[in-house]
């Protein structure tokens, strides 16, 4: 055979394994969903020292106290910390920090710290959920090289990863509400200590992948639905956004905004990924929000594996703390955050041959119960820390789920700091499902008028 038909062979050989789809795991594995793994795939049992419990359904009970809709104020009301970090003896405990975490403790050794509280696994979904999750454990397939899905509905998409491509799939399908209306500030953390009210305003998201009358074989790829108003600062009110998230790798954004000046809707084609967000006075990036939005076509995505890290979590009681009691100088109320023990799925994302943004290379914790984004670190193109993202995931049992919004991304090198989608001082409500031309540019033009 001539070297010419060796290397055609060779070509379409790699050609036919890159367009292949790829269930996660056999029927025997996933029988593990139903035994020594939790029904979205953790392990079930405890750790060693038992400092972290096993996992024995999740908070789907409601709790008593306050509520701020349907985000209970305090799950574990007079809990208090086991252990405090500190810039002094986090080299005890470096083992279980993130580069990010380390970075904020030795830049501000006085004020930062954090508050470790015993830990608690309150993820849980419906019974829907874990059916499908178990349906998409051998049905779900990975195509377009890992950067779209198909044969998934209503559930976590592979429950026993194998690849980085299926655990961010995990995150960006993470377990939802069908529908929530949500209260939401963006504030800017200066260099000089002070703060600024970016936006605020009233946001919508609804979630047809997790629609209680879809399936598989129905549903239209499109995963995520926003539409905000924003009514302060005065010379914003007014503005929207509207947004659809698809599994579409063609065209994995729409979005669709309306300017008070010009009084119209227009196409925004720039609203991802290293755009810098305009809602947030673009002290963040677009694909920041949430730990990570959009599409995950401009990375490769490398898992590491698994390791217990100290992350931000169950964080109720900071979500309905005060604006002004969540922060201070530089960074969050550390007194006010809670952290604690969990496993996490550590992913690495670098640049693809290709592709360009700004943070060429980004390391993702993700916490296993609930496959929501715990912690990100972002490096610049010198390989130097950049900026380090801290997710603020909270439990409401009438879901039931363990859910991110707020987020704050430092930038260590400006020594600022962005909260996006802050919830102090709003509400969060599970809301009957909306029609989906809510979810539209004309519906925005209809709804926005000044």
């Amino acid at each position: 055979m001539t070297k010419i038909k060796l290397l055609l062979l060779s070509t379409l050989s790699i050609s036919m394994c890159a367009s292949t789809a790829f269930a996660a795991v056999s029927p025997e594995e996933a029988a593990k969903l139903k035994t020594t793994l939790t029904p979205m795939g953790a392990e079930k049992a405890g750790n060693a020292d038992g400092s972290i419990p096993a996992w024995t359904g999740g908070l789907t009970k409601e709790v008593a106290g306050a509520k701020l809709g349907d985000m209970p104020a305090d799950p574990f009301p007079g809990e208090k910390p086991v252990l405090q970090i500190t810039a002094k003896n986090a080299g005890q405990y470096a083992d279980k920090l993130s580069e990010g975490t380390k970075a904020l403790l030795a830049k501000y050794p006085d004020t930062f710290h954090l508050d470790v509280y015993p830990t608690h696994r309150t993820a849980a979904a419906p019974d829907s959920v874990y059916q499908n999750t178990f349906a998409n454990a051998t049905r779900c397939k990975t195509i377009s090289n890992g950067l779209s899905v198909e044969g998934c509905y209503g559930g976590i998409p592979f429950p026993i990863p194998k690849t980085g491509n299926e655990v961010i799939w995990n995150f960006l399908l993470r377990v939802e509400a069908e529908s929530i209306q949500m209260g939401y500030a963006n504030v800017i953390g200066n260099a000089d200590g002070t703060r600024t009210l970016a936006s605020r305003g009233v946001e919508n998201w609804q979630y047809p992948y997790y629609y209680k009358d879809g399936s598989a074989d129905k549903w239209s790829g499109q995963y995520a639905l926003l539409r905000f108003l924003t009514n302060e600062p005065p010379f914003k009110a007014g503005e929207s956004l509207v947004t659809h998230d698809s599994i579409n790798v063609q065209e994995p954004r729409e979005a669709w905004q309306y300017l008070v000046g010009q009084r119209r809707v227009r196409r925004a084609p720039t609203v991802g990924y290293d755009t810098p967000d305009f809602v947030a006075s673009g002290a963040n990036y677009f694909d920041e929000v949430h730990g990570f939005i959009g599409h995950p076509d401009r990375y490769d995505w490398k898992l590491v594996g698994k390791k217990e890290m100290y992350i931000p979590y169950n964080d109720n009681k900071f979500n309905a703390e005060k604006r002004d009691d969540a922060f201070v100088a530089n960074h969050l109320n550390p007194d006010k955050v809670r952290w604690e023990l969990h496993r996490v799925w550590e992913l690495e994302a670098t640049v693809a041959p290709g592709k360009r943004h700004a943070v060429p290379k980004r390391k993702f914790f993700i916490d296993e119960d609930s496959w929501t984004v715990s912690l990100a670190d972002g490096y610049d193109a010198e390989g130097k820390l950049w900026r380090v993202s801290q997710v603020l995931p909270f439990v409401v049992p009438s879901i039931p789920a363990v859910v991110v919004k707020p987020v704050v991304i430092y930038n260590l090198q400006a020594k600022t700091y962005s909260v996006v989608q802050s919830l102090n001082g709003e509400t969060y409500s599970v809301i009957p499902r909306k029609p989906e031309n809510y979810f539209t540019g004309n519906s925005v033009a209809s709804g926005s008028v000044r």
